[in-house]
């Protein structure tokens, strides 16, 4: 069996929350031969990877798509595990498929190529021109990856890399200067595939005419690396790797909410867990970082230019149990406004959802077959939502709530209230209060300017000796693969 290699006075370090960059952090730090503790506020681990039932319906709470395992797959194997006697996944041929308003229905599938194939074939679009648009995003990935995913944005050894200086001398053609949207009109032009190219801007929860066109790397993750899904949901995410922390000697503490961490000459010495002080030589808080110096950090000064710039979206998600089964439908799906654009500007200047927005659906049912009732489907519906800033969220959800049905009515040509017989809604002020992400952004701050990337907060802090960050609200941002990857920046750091 395999076993970390312990010294004889082991490192203790202290790791406040459970979510997916802090199991990431813990087996990584535990591997280095480090004592390591995790402290965790709910009962469960995972964070906003968990799930629940309503009646016979089983929904994953949370993030529903599954990219880049390798990096889950990386932990089992640098542990001296078998990743499949804890974690199975398979590849799912279809990305995901798109409604449009204009009656067009796109399957995206996940290869490149047969993505191309299809979108000649509904869209009347020169597949050639589709796989240069893939080699171009895929070029991105291959030469900014390493810099702006795997590597801390704030320490020098970074930039001072002959790796990093080549790619600087490229910046110009990841359409860094452009927004994802012009780049996508530029490059694309068909405007089924445009928007379906800038929905990509809520994977870090931003808006596609002000993010970046360096963001259309984004679905090189999805098409480039492939589509994935859990074998008994995405819960199974957090679980499989809390199993193997736990046996590589992680200790987790549940229902231990952290009160404050201990500070001593401006170093981290400890937190204090339900009002118990509990000492460690250092601190990892996968916390979000503005709750981190709002709650645990009162008697230090914040960095307040990062705690206050602009938060990313949020979600509003309506959970229901549907007494049918749509064979149209697909695991994942996209119904398209008619008005992005007006979409997206109702969402970041008026903090509000307009009378007809994109609709996602994920039913993961239609691969688990236990998570519904024969003849019927889980359907986890979302809608890209504002961040919480005191909004009456009762009023809009019911408002978009019908704007919803009514577009469900339209598209698939049913009658699906009636349809409902389980529900349960998530705003973003119950996303902000479940989870303590600030104003229930989902991705920490926004990415909506050229230079969002460098602003985010780094792993570690630069006035607190011994106090280290981890998770979507720090470099290099939110989703999985990106919290996965967070942990193993912060492991290496420390």
């Amino acid at each position: 069996m395999f076993e970390p290699s312990i010294e004889n006075n082991p490192m203790k370090i202290a790791i406040i929350g459970s979510g997916i960059a802090g199991l990431s952090a813990s087996i990584r730090l535990r591997l280095k031969g480090y004592e390591v503790d995790v402290y965790e506020a709910n009962e469960y681990p995972g964070g906003k990877l968990h799930a629940f039932s309503l009646g016979k319906y089983r929904f994953d709470g949370g993030p529903s798509l599954f990219t880049m395992p390798q990096y889950v797959e990386e932990l089992f194997e640098q542990s001296g595990k078998v990743t499949e006697h804890y974690f199975n996944f398979e590849k799912v041929d279809e990305a995901c498929t798109y409604f449009w308003e204009d009656k067009t229905v796109l399957s995206a599938k996940s290869d490149p190529q047969n993505f191309a194939n299809e979108a000649a074939r509904v869209l009347n679009y020169p597949a050639s021109e589709l796989m240069d648009y893939f080699d171009h995003i895929k070029n991105i990935y291959d030469h900014s990856a390493s810099i702006f995913l795997e590597k801390s944005l704030h320490k020098s050894n970074t930039w001072l890399s002959k790796e990093t200086l080549t790619a600087l001398l490229k910046i110009r053609q990841y359409d860094l200067f452009k927004s994802m949207h012009h780049a996508n009109m530029i490059r694309l032009g068909e405007p089924h595939l445009v928007q379906l190219f800038d929905r990509f801007a809520t994977y870090n929860g931003s808006h596609p005419h002000k993010a970046p066109g360096i963001l259309n790397v984004i679905p090189w993750l999805e098409h480039g690396f492939g589509t994935f899904f859990p074998k008994g949901g995405m819960e199974q995410i957090p679980k499989s790797l809390h199993r193997l922390a736990e046996e590589l000697g992680v200790q987790f503490h549940f229902n231990s909410r952290v009160d404050q961490i201990i500070l001593q000459n401006k170093k981290a010495i400890g937190v204090s867990v339900n009002g118990q002080e509990i000492l460690a030589e250092k601190v990892v808080s996968n916390m979000d970082v503005f709750y981190t110096y709002r709650k645990l950090l009162l008697k230090s000064k914040a960095p307040e230019k990062i705690l206050n710039q602009e938060r990313s979206s949020s979600a509003l998600v309506f959970y229901w149990g549907i007494k049918k089964e749509f064979k149209n439908l697909g695991l994942h799906n996209i119904l398209f406004s008619e008005r992005y654009k007006a979409e997206f500007d109702s969402i970041f200047n008026e903090g509000d959802i307009i009378d007809d927005p994109t609709v996602y659906i994920n039913i993961s049912n239609k691969l688990e077959k236990g998570d519904a009732p024969d003849g019927c489907e889980n359907w986890f519906v979302m809608v890209n939502a504002p961040n919480h800033k005191n909004q009456d969220w009762n009023e809009i959800s019911q408002r978009v709530k019908k704007a919803v049905i009514k577009k469900l009515n339209r598209i698939l040509n049913t009658d699906i209230e009636p349809l409902i017989e389980e529900e349960k809604i998530w705003t973003p002020q119950g996303i902000e209060e479940d989870t303590l992400s600030h104003q229930g952004a989902l991705y920490g701050n926004a990415s909506n300017s050229q230079f969002a990337a460098f602003l985010r907060h780094p792993n570690f802090s630069s006035s607190i000796d011994n106090l280290f960050f981890c998770g979507g609200s720090v470099h290099p941002g939110g989703g999985i693969p990106l919290a996965l990857l967070s942990g193993k920046i912060t492991s290496e750091m420390i």
